[in-house]
């Protein structure tokens, strides 16, 4: 007689299809054509293409190709739509929002099941997952949108932002980014996915339904050339954009110089570990929700398996009889594990990187499942053998493809993680709370996973590091992607530059008698600092520094290329800092401010020799002011603890950018200087300094200062030279993780963001505008602190 267990071996689900009937009478009612969505009315259909329920290939409807002309009357609807969203306040913003969240999940059933039509993901992906979490973005938003004018005071709404989402989460992409943007008193202008358009057009409707005014949410759906409309038009301000990070880059280099508010999350290749004291069988079905959930066609799925080599035989036959178990099939029974791919493009692409890992010798095993002759579909794949530098271990895949591998020891887990182009999120197994703790924060990625994988709350942050992009969707730090401090309207004109030509020692003026008396007018020359030394240009050149007056003050190194590649060395070899306490920090800081202080009549001769400044003594006294205010928010930078619907807390880590390049600004160059590198430098980041091109002796004179204040060698370098020059290789630099250029030159920010789209660094620029460094709020804040760090979400579950 058979045992319990080897019944339920054999039992099998039966069939349990969800009804479409409604979501087909609601295409149905439409004529099974859609118009755009502008200015809350539907525009005649044109043009148009079909879009395709991806499991059998049917066509569900025809859908507008927009033009160039359509997205100019959309942003012109949305223009004129703000002025009135604004005034509506928090409070009239926030019942819209909630009145959204409450017809989302109203409609919840329609919602998932036309995203399971137009999708292909499966109807308890939707049902239970992507529909309430879109209706949580709302409800949670609204929140923000009451409390904006005490939380957001000295901020305002952007103005008309552009939104392009992908196809793997057409609706909760959607919220993700329409939430926070209408909460803060933006008009948008949005574009969903090619392949994936209904639910968006359906959620146009409930905006209709819910009060949103006019001209606040308008849609154009089309191709990529509608995207370019949208990222290119010059009265748009700001740019939300998730997709593959090529086309990343691409938005990167065509906003670079407009202005635009940027934020991009990108691709991913996320790690998961499995450490030898991990349950093992919860890390099994851990692994399921984190590559099979959505076909794989998620940005941060645990595509790359790390196992600790004691488990590592173990844990893959558990994932291989896992696997079997797998259901393949129809995206609209509740039985059904892993539905549809996207698209037959996705699934000929996902083949063909198989099929190379294949050819390079990897093993390939798929369980013995059988497909749906019609529609796209890909079975779950494991791979094997394939070395860190194979093409299936670099690339995202964006399907159900597993890459496996074993390590041995946590540090070499940490090494294998880090081994990628990305860092967008990671998964950590074991049941050491204090290994997990440990390794989490060493994974460079913006989300990190305890023994869970895929959370996700709108109280919480999302985004990456690396080349998966910058910037945050949810929680507080999310609305700030929104958000312009009120302070940068007040900036002054570019200031004017000084003459950046070489100037001829032989013609310049003498010192003036009695000059000689003052140590800081001796003739010398000043070199580069870079790991804690001073040290001569690679070049072999300097460039003389005449002073106000038209005297000769001093010959400072000509940087190159070169100078610059030893700096960040130097700045990656300081690594230390970074993991130095906040404490520390701070008493560096202050050490170099008192340091600073005892010296303040020659660095107040030095300003004023350079500068003919009658303001001297007060920059020198608001530079030490400004390193004391640095140092004390080095250590009370917190991060929070979200306590997302889930059982357990998420942390929020404030963690440095790593080495950021500087380019600091001419005006005030002393306070200038210390305004930028001081909050880098209190956050943990190692820096790369480029002073004023036109008056650098104020920060080569800081040399013996910070070398008598224990700022350990290499997390402070300072590099002289061509700003232009020496930015330009900053924002080339692989290994500079940021650059910030403050120096008043429209041209020269524009080719610091349009280059650093290769690496995808994030950038801080002031573009051709000045700034008022003694004024605390161009100049302070948590604005400065933001683009100084980077902030990870830790989810850690407990009690399970």
């Amino acid at each position: 007689m058979p045992t319990i267990k080897e019944i339920l071996q054999t039992m099998d689900y039966g069939p349990a299809p969800e009804s479409t009937k409604e979501a087909q009478a609601w295409l149905d009612q439409h004529g099974r054509r859609f118009g755009l969505f502008i200015d809350n009315k539907w525009t005649e259909p044109a043009e148009t293409f079909g879009t395709f329920n991806p499991a059998d290939g049917s066509e569900l409807a025809q859908v507008t190709q927009a033009t160039n002309e359509d997205v100019e009357r959309a942003v012109e609807a949305a223009r004129s739509a703000h002025p009135a969203w604004v005034a509506m306040g928090g409070h009239g913003r926030a019942t819209v929002l909630y009145t959204l969240a409450r017809l989302l999940q109203k409609h919840a059933r329609l919602f998932a099941v036309l995203e399971t039509l137009d999708n292909g993901k499966t109807i308890r992906e939707t049902r239970d997952a992507d529909i309430p979490l879109a209706a949580r973005h709302f409800y949670h938003h609204a929140g923000w949108a009451q409390l904006q004018a005490e939380e957001f005071a000295d901020y305002r709404a952007v103005g008309v932002v552009g939104q392009i989402v992908p196809w793997n989460f057409p609706l909760l992409m959607l919220a993700w980014k329409v939430a926070p943007a209408l909460a803060a008193g933006n008009t948008i202008v949005f574009k969903p996915a090619e392949y994936t358009s209904l639910t968006t057009l359906l959620f146009a409707e409930m905006c209709q339904m819910a009060g949103v005014p006019p001209g606040v949410f308008n849609v154009v759906t089309g191709d990529g050339r509608v995207g370019e409309a949208i990222v290119k038009h010059p009265t748009i301000s700001k740019i939300a954009f998730t997709g593959s990070t090529e086309v990343g880059r691409l938005i990167r280099k065509a906003t670079a110089g407009s202005g635009k508010k940027l934020s991009l999350e990108l691709g991913g290749k996320s790690p998961f570990i499995v450490f030898d004291n991990a349950d093992l069988d919860a890390a099994v079905e851990g692994l399921v929700d984190s590559i099979w959930f959505n076909q794989g066609q998620v940005c941060c799925a645990g595509s790359r398996l790390l196992v600790q080599e004691s488990v590592y035989p173990r844990f893959i036959s558990k994932v291989k009889a896992r696997m079997q178990t797998l259901r393949v099939g129809s995206p609209l029974d509740k039985s059904t594990d892993i539905g549809a791919l996207v698209d037959p493009v996705q699934q000929q692409r996902i083949h063909g990187l198989v099929e190379s890992a294949r050819a390079e010798g990897c093993e390939v095993w798929q369980p013995a499942h059988e497909t749906p002759a019609a529609g796209s579909w890909y079975l779950p794949t494991l791979i094997t053998g394939a070395s860190t530098t194979a093409t299936v271990a670099q690339t995202e895949i964006f399907g159900p493809v597993l890459v496996a591998s074993s390590f041995r020891t946590p540090g070499e887990a940490v090494q294998l993680a880090n081994n990628t182009v990305y860092g967008l999120a990671a998964c950590v197994w074991t049941e050491s709370i204090s290994l997990a703790l440990d390794v989490a924060p060493q994974i460079k990625a913006g989300v990190v996973w305890i023994n869970s994988a895929n959370q996700f709350d709108a109280a919480c942050g999302f985004g990456g590091y690396k080349e998966s992009g910058f910037g945050r969707e949810g929680g507080k730090e999310g609305m700030y992607e929104y958000l312009t401090l009120r302070a940068e309207d007040a900036r002054p004109a570019a200031p004017l530059l000084a003459d950046k030509g070489r100037a001829d020692k032989a013609k310049a003026k003498p010192a003036e008698a009695g000059a000689s008396a003052n140590p800081f007018q001796i003739d010398r020359t000043a070199k580069l600092y870079i790991g804690g030394k001073q040290a001569r240009p690679d070049s072999g050149y300097s460039r003389a520094i005449v002073g106000a007056n038209g005297s000769f003050l001093a010959d400072v190194g000509e940087g190159s290329r070169k100078d610059i590649r030893n700096a960040v060395e130097a700045a990656h070899k300081a690594s230390g800092w970074a993991k130095a306490t906040a404490h520390n920090r701070a008493q560096v800081l202050y050490y170099i401010a008192e340091n600073l202080a005892a010296r303040a009549d020659e660095f107040v001769a030095r300003i004023a020799a350079q500068t003919g400044s009658k303001n001297a003594e007060r920059e020198v006294q608001a530079s030490i002011e400004r390193l004391f205010y640095w140092a004390a928010w080095a250590d009370k930078y917190d991060g929070l603890a979200h306590q997302p619907p889930m059982h357990g807390i998420a942390v929020a880590l404030n963690e440095p950018v790593g080495v950021i390049g500087i380019v600091c600004p001419n005006e005030n160059p002393l306070l200038g200087f210390i305004s930028l590198v001081a909050p880098a430098l209190a956050l943990g980041n190692r820096v790369v300094a480029v002073p004023s091109e036109a008056y650098p002796l104020s920060a080569l004179d800081l040399y013996q200062v910070l070398d008598t204040s224990d700022l350990p060698g290499g997390a402070l370098n300072i590099v002289t030279g061509s700003s232009d020059e020496l930015a330009r290789t900053l924002a080339t630099h692989f290994d500079v993780d940021a650059v910030w250029r403050h120096d008043g030159s429209e041209e020269g920010c524009a080719e610091v963001e349009r280059l650093s789209s290769e690496s995808l660094k994030r950038t801080w620029v002031g573009g051709a505008k000045g700034r008022d460094w003694f004024d605390a709020k161009q100049a302070c804040g948590r604005a400065v602190l933001q683009h100084a760090s980077q902030v990870k979400n830790i989810w850690i579950p407990y009690g399970v």
